[in-house]
């Protein structure tokens, strides 16, 4: 088990290399105290030679990883100093100085980022401890004001996790009730001392030598009468023993866990990280390889997206085929019921085309001109939102292609070069598409097939009213059903809330709930049209109203009713069913209404009126039918074909492979870290992979008869000796201020605060 400190140690070292310490919370003791408590006298006592930084004020800065490793020669390392090692430890004391004046400039200034120092002495036993800063209340220097927060904060990251034991250290001329290290051991593990005597501050202006100050700490626990009989409890010596026997077992007592750790790290990057293993940059075989699985990759995400597929599904947003789909079944319908949507201006320029045909003769019958002549500048509407349509599909096809690239971020000319082609071939094939979509309605515009199985004619337009025929098309069937927020009406009133709504040709009703029980009111469509409102800066919902032509209330003492949804083309497709029921946009009108006195006339305009409506219907049956057809078959197909063919071809001719493969040096960075992290992963395990954690400690020895102890000695438990898992302090008479000093009395033994509510590991006693 001896062995278990240095394995922790490599694998401080190979994981501190790639910044991954903190994370993997890996067992060590961290060392806690006041400004100036005598923190590092006791690591120096530790290791037997003077090496750590001294001055005034706050002089370790940063935390320092001391990783102490018994072993026949003595010297040091720096882990940020491979492969030098400082034998004389006046300079490790200057690169530990020079290191944190590197990070934290040179005025007093704190850093997280830790310094790994490791030292071999056949004087020391292993441990593995992280000297921490002292803490302080009033900044200095460069010093924010928050400076004890601050330090407080970082001794916290430490001394809260699991996996460390603490050291805390107070000076033994101050009261331990008021000691801030005992606070901080206090809130995570409120048990037991351990005495040691330090060099005071006048011996280490004098020099004295640590052998020797050692040589006076062990003789002054046993002869002085109130600790003779604890002498071998006592100490620097008995601290560095009790503190590698509780970090050794607390190691044995990790490792399961920290192995479990590291193997699911392991394999949450072994897929990602095969891809890099045999990576050379510059063998031209790889890059080929890599643009022909580029390319292929890209076709098929492509296709998916457009197709459709049951892998990585969009759950957010509609995009690439889905997106398409509900331009063509909804967005597209919308466009095209838009252009009948004004009855007043068609009524109108019906009368005008009849009145013009006759001239200055009154006509007896219903001319055909006027019909024919009002279905083709209605059918010649039509162009505008086909070509809408093909702008919104390709539109669409352009953002397909930008998330299809995504996956290839790490190589950015092949993107931006694959990008550009694939964008340039959709801009070409966008005026053929559009030609011939316009070609459809102009062939529409060329014959007026008035035989039209569908078409009512002449004799049944004299029967029928528009608002006749509009019924008989639609009947009463359900045409929309959803969740829509009443927004113009108070909550006291029963709005502001959602209602699930039901619309059909003749009505709009809405419910308490989708289960359609509770039924809250019922709306007829007649004389209802819609209007856009304006988004208020408050509310992210988008809002229409519906509203009575004849001026009359909607809904109870409201004029209108204004309906929301979440999103726009929730909007949108509630208003394309709105336009199937016959409830229309509000548009402004021209030069008002014609008021005719000739019956003759008006029943003329009710027939020509019927005829278009009929001829319409069926002219938008054929275009919602065709103009997808021919936008998939020249837009979406041709680009999917030219995708698998062709697009290989393009990249080839466009210039120089090598250059397009490129990688980014985002890419390079990534690689080069999850390729680190894959080594010390392996590493880490193979070091604790052949370890018996089954293996039995000595234990501790018995605590001893502190009967002799006086009355003022506090009676809880939390002052026996020897200590559970230990936290070092020093107790001695006053000296010089900040430093502990030796003393005839210095008192009770102290002692050194234990883990919280843990019990301890096998082999010591509590």
């Amino acid at each position: 088990m001896e062995e278990l400190i240095p394995l922790v140690n490599q694998l401080q070292d190979a994981f501190s290399s790639i910044g991954q310490n903190a994370s993997l919370d890996l067992p060590q003791i961290a060392v806690v105290g006041g400004q100036s408590a005598g923190k590092s006298s006791v690591l120096e006592n530790f290791v037997g030679k003077d090496f750590l930084p001294r001055g005034s004020g706050i002089v370790t800065r940063r935390p320092l990883v001391l990783q102490l490793i018994n072993c026949p020669t003595e010297y040091a390392e720096f882990l940020h100093c491979k492969g030098k090692k400082f034998t004389d430890f006046d300079e490790v004391r200057l690169e530990i100085e020079a290191e944190t004046d590197r990070v934290t400039g040179h005025n007093k200034g704190i850093s997280p980022v830790p310094i790994n120092l490791r030292v071999y002495s056949p004087n020391v036993l292993n441990l593995t401890l992280v000297d921490l800063p002292g803490m302080t209340k009033v900044p200095v220097g460069d010093q924010p004001a928050d400076i004890e927060h601050q330090i407080r904060e970082m001794l916290m990251q430490f001394v809260t996790k699991e996996n460390c034991l603490l050291l805390a250290v107070s000076p033994a001329n101050s009261d331990l009730a008021n000691s801030d290290a005992l606070k901080i051991a206090k809130e995570v593990d409120p048990q037991g001392y351990i005495g040691v005597v330090n060099r005071s501050q006048k011996d280490i202006d004098g020099k004295k030598d640590i052998t020797a100050a050692l040589q006076a700490e062990r003789k002054f626990f046993l002869s002085h009468p109130a600790y003779r009989h604890l002498a071998d409890r006592m100490g620097t010596a008995y601290l560095q023993k009790v503190l590698n026997q509780q970090l050794t077992n607390h190691i044995r007592d990790t490792l399961p866990g920290l192995r479990s750790k590291l193997q699911s790290q392991l394999l949450s990057i072994e897929k990602e990280v095969e891809e890099y293993k045999n990576f050379r940059p510059d063998d031209p075989s790889r890059k080929t390889k890599a643009l022909l699985q580029m390319v292929q990759q890209f076709a098929v995400d492509f296709e998916k997206r457009i197709e459709g597929s049951g892998d990585q599904v969009d759950t957010y947003e509609l995009s690439g085929g889905a997106k398409i789909n509900r331009i063509f079944h909804e967005r597209f319908p919308f466009e095209l019921v838009k252009l009948e949507s004004d009855e007043k201006t068609l009524r109108k320029e019906i009368s005008y085309a009849i009145k013009n045909i006759h001239g200055v003769r009154t006509g007896l019958f219903t001319p055909d001109m006027a019909f024919e002549t009002i279905v083709k500048r209605q059918i010649a509407q039509i162009k505008e939102p086909c070509q809408k349509c093909v702008d919104m599909v390709i539109g669409e096809l352009v953002n397909t292609v930008r998330q299809c690239t995504q996956k290839l971020a790490q190589y950015p000319m092949l993107r931006e070069e694959m990008e550009r082609i694939v964008t340039q071939h959709i801009r070409d094939r966008e005026s053929r598409a559009k030609g011939q979509v316009i070609l459809l309605i102009d062939i529409e515009l060329s014959y007026v097939n008035t035989n039209h199985e569908d078409f009512i004619g002449f004799a049944n337009a004299q029967q029928k009213s528009s608002q006749m025929n509009k019924k008989k098309a639609a009947g009463n069937q359900v045409i929309r059903k959803g969740w829509l927020t009443i927004n113009n009406i108070g909550i006291m009133k029963g709005g502001a809330k959602e209602y699930w709504f039901v619309l059909t040709a003749e009505t709009l009703s809405w419910y308490k709930d989708d289960e359609e029980k509770e039924k809250k009111y019922m709306l007829p469509v007649d004389n209802l049209k819609l209007k856009d409102i304006e988004k208020s800066f408050m509310s992210s919902k988008h809002i229409f109203a519906l509203f009575n032509t004849e001026h009359r209330n909607v809904y109870k003492d409201y004029r209108q009713l204004e309906l929301a949804s979440e999103s726009q083309e929730e909007v949108d497709s509630w208003k394309a069913s709105f336009l199937r029921a016959g409830v229309y946009p509000e548009q402004s009108s021209g030069d008002g209404q014609i008021h005719s006195l000739d019956p003759q006339l008006e029943r003329q305009v009710e027939i020509v009126r019927n005829l278009v409506d009929s001829y319409l219907a069926i002219i938008h049956r054929t275009v919602r039918d065709l103009i997808p057809k021919t936008i998939m078959h020249l837009m979406v197909n041709n680009t999917k074909d030219f995708i698998h063919s062709d697009l290989l071809a393009q990249l080839y001719s466009c210039g120089d492979q090598n250059t397009l493969m490129e990688e980014s040096q985002e890419q390079a960075q990534h690689r080069d870290e999850m390729l680190r992290m894959y080594h010390a992963l392996r590493e880490g395990l193979h070091i604790i992979g052949d370890i018996s954690t089954s293996t039995i400690t000595t234990a501790m020895p018995p605590p001893v008869d502190d009967s002799w102890l006086s009355p003022m000695s506090s009676p809880t438990p939390q002052r026996r000796a020897p200590p559970g898992p230990p936290r070092p302090g020093g107790r001695a008479a006053p000296g010089p201020p900040g430093r502990p000093a030796v003393s005839p009395d210095p008192g009770p033994p102290p002692s050194v605060p234990s883990r919280p509510n843990r019990a301890p590991p096998p082999g010591v006693p509590r």
